[in-house]
């Protein structure tokens, strides 16, 4: 089975999801950074998705770092160098036979490139709808291990719950309910 991997043009998300959008309009980037993070790791575990965000140091001058947080490799690009022409050298590097790389970008020159180098590209906006889409599945699933949970406590005593499952069995087999009971 290929690997699945995900590059993140991490300030372009921040640009175009709403909740990012209002924390850049207040001055408050690490913040959207943060969040960014924090949503992405979420997804990248419920998906089995390695993802790679992306930063220009332009924004955040004087560094360039690679490090692990929440579970996602946050990569500051060396000043000069744009998170676009970072995931383009990397891309053509991690498209392999063996890895399945994806770009999220909303930069249409940059998903038209990635594109010729193999790997498959999504807006900002189509990542944002399934973030949330997986953060619906991640509560149901929540949700029904919850219930699961519930259900090992259950208040009823084993032979009650025979005879239920008994009498559950005599109903989808169309038998008639009276003669059970």
């Amino acid at each position: 089975m290929k690997k699945e991997l995900l590059y993140v043009d991490g300030y372009n998300m921040i640009g175009a999801w709403p909740e990012l959008v209002k924390l850049k309009k207040i001055d408050k980037m690490a913040d959207a950074r943060d969040q960014l993070l924090h949503e992405l790791s979420n997804y990248a575990k419920y998906q089995g998705v390695e993802v790679r965000i992306i930063f220009d140091a332009q924004l955040v001058p004087g560094i360039q770092q690679r490090y692990d947080k929440y579970d996602v490799v946050v990569i500051f690009t060396s000043e000069g160098e744009t998170a676009d022409s970072y995931i383009e050298r990397s891309v053509g590097e991690e498209n392999l036979l063996i890895t399945n790389v994806s770009v999220a970008t909303s930069d249409l020159a940059e998903q038209w490139i990635v594109f010729q180098k193999g790997a498959a590209r999504k807006s900002a906006i189509e990542l944002y709808k399934e973030l949330n889409r997986v953060k619906k599945n991640i509560a149901l699933d929540a949700t029904l291990y919850k219930m699961q949970q519930y259900r090992r406590n259950s208040p009823l005593k084993e032979e009650d719950e025979k005879r239920l499952k008994e009498f559950y069995q005599k109903l989808i087999q169309n038998e008639h309910p009276k003669d059970f009971l």
